[in-house]
């Protein structure tokens, strides 16, 4: 759905209380279309305030959308919605970590909720598109059909979290600040221009449900104690944790493991196994990834041809990219080799593709594949 539509279209502004947000509503509307802001309530506690700078889903959101809105002249609304994203969102999250394994909430929320929960409602009511303050861009081709960009500023583009989103989705998807060659301060002076409160309002970190920042103690809090070990490569005991879900794959810090390797080298996270409670570590070279297969493929648009085909791969929302070749096996498993090793690959994370700044898809990483510890080895010196 791209902001030169030749009709006047009825748009859902989601705001979240932000100032991306607030100016891609400002905009939707000043590109003559009919719109009308929606706060989605997503706290399970939204009497609460936030703590700092971060979340995105308190009461004070809710009222600084609303003034946001005011400003705009649009309707506002605030939608319910916390039952559908604890079920969809935080019990996914917590459900992933428990199993040993490392979940992009973001993605999950827009799979699950702002192009789902709030796309479909929307629909109902009549609207042609969700707005959102994404930084990314839906191309329109001749032929009707629809493709997922890039931002057409880098250090901006938010493309990795909108991976998930299918053709039905993007033909009902508004991305207005996707085009925006400007810095973040610009635009902050943007939304100051338009009178808008939120200008100056310091961005949402981290997830937008853990408040503190404190995912262990979050993770904690709900799946109590359960003490492990930690071992090396050869099961060798080092320490004890008290719980694997507190950990995630490459990490470094915090293992407490209490006396150093005999290369008196860091140690990281290698493998995390739910089954026996035990956290792995081992030497950098051991994370070194060649290999993966992925689950649960989305396309935006039309699948890939068959056959394997070079792209290069995401791997994080704040990563780079990497060249890949990967095939499409019977249609539900996608099998991905690197062209050069990466590290800190762990399953539940998400894998999108690109042929160039077009987004094909994504999936969920499943396994991975190492090199061989004589091969890293060999590969360091």
């Amino acid at each position: 759905m791209t902001d030169d539509a030749p009709r006047r279209l009825r748009v859902l502004a989601a705001m979240s209380g932000g100032v991306d947000s607030a100016v891609a509503a400002a905009r939707a509307a000043e590109a003559g279309h009919d719109v009308t802001g929606v706060h989605l309530a997503l706290s399970e506690n939204p009497k609460s305030f936030r703590t700092g700078a971060r979340g995105c889903c308190t009461i004070e959101d809710s009222h600084d959308a609303r003034r946001a809105a005011d400003v705009i002249g649009i309707p506002f609304y605030v939608w319910d919605l916390a039952e559908r994203f604890r079920a969809d969102v935080v019990d996914d999250f917590i459900a992933e970590y428990e199993a040993g394994r490392t979940p992009n909430p973001c993605l999950r929320c827009n799979e699950k909720i702002k192009f789902a929960a709030l796309l479909d409602k929307a629909l109902a009511l009549g609207f042609d598109a969700v707005c959102t303050g994404h930084y990314a861009t839906v191309v329109l081709n001749e032929d009707g059909s629809r493709e997922l960009h890039r931002a057409s500023d880098m250090a901006k583009d938010q493309s990795y979290v909108l991976g998930v989103l299918d053709d039905r989705q993007l033909a009902h998807a508004m991305f207005p600040l996707g085009d925006t060659l400007t810095t973040k301060a610009e635009i902050r002076e943007e939304a100051a221009r338009r009178g808008l409160f939120v200008a100056k309002k310091p961005d949402s970190h981290d997830i937008c449900f853990i408040a503190d920042g404190d995912t262990q103690g979050f993770l904690a809090k709900r799946l109590g104690a359960a003490t492990g070990d930690i071992v090396d490569e050869s099961g060798n005991r080092l320490g004890t944790h008290e719980g694997a879900y507190g950990f995630t794959i490459g990490q470094r810090k915090g293992l407490r493991i209490g006396h150093p390797a005999p290369d008196g080298k860091p140690r990281y996270v290698l493998d995390i196994s739910p089954v026996d409670n035990t956290v792995t570590v081992g030497p950098a070279e051991a994370l070194d990834v060649t290999a993966l297969t992925a689950i649960r493929p989305r396309w935006c648009g039309l699948p890939p041809a068959a056959g394997p085909a070079t792209y290069t791969a995401q791997l994080r929302a704040h990563g780079g990219e990497t060249e890949v070749t990967a095939e499409l096996i019977d249609g539900t498993e996608l099998q991905v080799t690197f062209t050069e090793p990466v590290r800190g690959v762990a399953p539940g994370q998400a894998i999108v593709l690109y042929d160039g700044t077009r987004v094909v898809g994504s999936a969920t990483i499943a396994t991975t594949e190492r090199r061989t510890t004589a091969g890293a080895q060999a590969a360091a010196q």
